[in-house]
């Protein structure tokens, strides 16, 4: 890690020549997940409407066509596969938007990406508060 210097303060900057450490089973969101999942992270923000919603409730294969999803992002949506969306290049701030939709919570995509059941997942997170 290098510094540059700004008017008033040392900002840390990240080495860009080095690679970063994988984290076994975790797909690591980085500019080329970004732009693998562009599509798909479109069409999530695109959620904030409602009437964008609707449409995608009314004919997912339509909304998902128009926004060009893959065989691959469109596959994974119709399973309700979330870590395969992340696999796809979705980002989990914008999949919440789709998880929503689906009658997801947070804890749904927590116990998910653990590979916990929703119980035990809140039960750890009960236990890391105590």
């Amino acid at each position: 890690m290098t510094t540059q210097q700004g008017a008033a303060m040392t900002i840390p900057t990240a080495d860009k020549t080095k690679a970063p450490h994988p984290i076994f089973g975790t797909t690591i969101f980085d500019g080329h997940q970004a732009q693998m999942g562009y599509a798909l992270n479109a069409m999530c923000f695109s959620f904030n409407a409602q009437d964008n919603r609707d449409r995608f409730v009314a004919d997912e294969n339509a909304y998902m066509k128009s926004f060009g999803l893959n065989a691959e992002q469109s596959d994974a949506v119709r399973r309700r596969d979330v870590l395969g969306l992340i696999r796809c290049g979705g980002n989990i701030y914008y999949l919440a938007k789709l998880a929503g939709i689906l009658g997801l919570d947070v804890q749904d995509l927590g116990a998910l990406q653990t590979g916990m059941s929703k119980a035990d997942f809140k039960h750890k997170l009960v236990l890391a508060g105590s």
